[in-house]
């Protein structure tokens, strides 16, 4: 596979990898991991991720919805793989066809599933122990989901989960109160279904009270924290696995007074060095990122004036030439900027930043310094 384009997206499976063998490292014997890939993988490619997970020990692989573990199968990931989010009930046969399990937390979805199944489909119950998200909210709730599926032909309850709303805090009183309803969700079931889960990323990683006999690991498989608050408490340094680099296109002359780019929101306070860069909001380089920093040759460079579809513009502290390295996440040499720096700059955090950059930018693959494959999801 090839690509035309000078901006680009490296993806460490190696990085992946070592994230997961120390997460697995972490759990007490007998825990598994869930590696969850929805979203394309976080940004990082679901197939590549999901890949790198299961091979690291990973065994199960969580992802958002139907078509995106439909996706999985037709690449050959043949794991268990769990979809955390609703799927309409019309096509839970699709789901059963495909070994692919799913999400139930309401009683007529159970019955209107039932009538399109003419195989064995593998549920696992959502409990909403305080996300305000998915799942049955009560006791009452749950003893007749329970029911139901006593009644169902086809439908086996394969698991039980929450999600924890709070566990990337370090302040514990939510999540305590979450773990405590969980266990009470958990004392309705007549026998305990075959795989238990709540922790997330987070809480893998400070609770291990909670861990059960699966967790569900996302963003730290990819090397982010879940929050700024947690990272001086995690227990293993995460490794990066994304880095996002382009090259100028093209190096001029600013001439004081000159302004630069839609709006006119930038004015050369003297003469300067402006370079081009071919990425833009298109990308996921979002506008708001104006005055963010990128790196060129080790040395820190704003981005000045609005950035546009397909470029922006920088202020570079000395004239290079067209063709020059330009990391935007990433490190070259002493400097670094990451995922977080990007986060902070938009108000926001690192999972939006990996998971909305653009399929339009290549993805190239590597082992080590090895590259074992180039995506250009155009020509897909």
């Amino acid at each position: 596979m090839h690509y035309y384009r000078d901006t680009w997206m490296e993806i460490r499976l190696d990085a992946i990898s070592e994230n997961v063998r120390n997460i697995r490292r972490h759990l007490a014997e007998g825990t598994e991991l869930m590696a969850v890939v929805k979203a394309d993988g976080y940004g990082h490619g679901a197939e590549e991720t999901a890949e790198a997970a299961l091979e690291a020990g990973a065994k199960w692989i969580g992802v958002a919805m139907l078509d995106e573990a439909l996706f999985l199968r037709k690449r050959g990931i043949d794991a268990p793989i769990l979809v955390l989010g609703y799927c309409p009930p019309q096509h839970a046969q699709v789901a059963a066809e495909n070994r692919i399990s799913l999400t139930a937390f309401q009683e007529g979805w159970l019955e209107e599933a039932g009538r399109h199944l003419t195989a064995p489909l593998n549920v696992h119950i959502k409990c909403d122990t305080g996300m305000g998200r998915l799942g049955v909210r009560t006791l009452a709730e749950l003893d007749s989901l329970l029911a139901a599926l006593k009644k169902s032909n086809w439908i086996r309850t394969e698991g039980v989960f929450t999600h924890f709303a709070a566990a990337d805090t370090l302040e514990g009183d939510y999540y305590q109160k979450q773990l405590e309803k969980f266990q009470a969700f958990l004392s309705r079931f007549p026998e305990r279904p075959e795989w238990i889960h709540a922790s997330n990323s987070a809480a893998a990683l400070l609770h291990p009270e909670a861990a059960f006999n699966l967790v569900r690991t996302g963003i730290v498989m990819y090397g982010l924290s879940p929050s700024e608050e947690i990272k001086p408490a995690l227990p293993f340094p995460l490794k990066p696995a994304m880095s996002l680099h382009s090259r100028l296109s093209h190096v001029k002359k600013a001439e004081k007074g000159a302004k630069i780019s839609y709006g006119c929101t930038y004015t050369a306070e003297q003469d300067e060095w402006i370079g081009t860069v071919p990425i833009g909001y298109a990308d996921g380089w979002l506008r708001d990122l104006q005055g963010q920093e990128v790196l060129v040759n080790g040395k820190r460079a704003p981005i000045v004036g609005r950035i546009c579809m397909d470029q922006c513009m920088i202020r570079l502290p000395e004239r290079v030439e067209p063709g020059t390295l330009v990391t935007l996440i990433g490190r070259q040499g002493d400097e670094e900027i990451s995922a977080d720096e990007i986060a902070r700059k938009r108000n926001t955090i690192n999972y939006e930043i990996v998971s909305t950059l653009s399929q339009r930018i290549p993805r190239i693959y590597k082992q080590g310094e090895k590259i074992v494959k180039i995506k250009n999801s155009l020509f897909s």
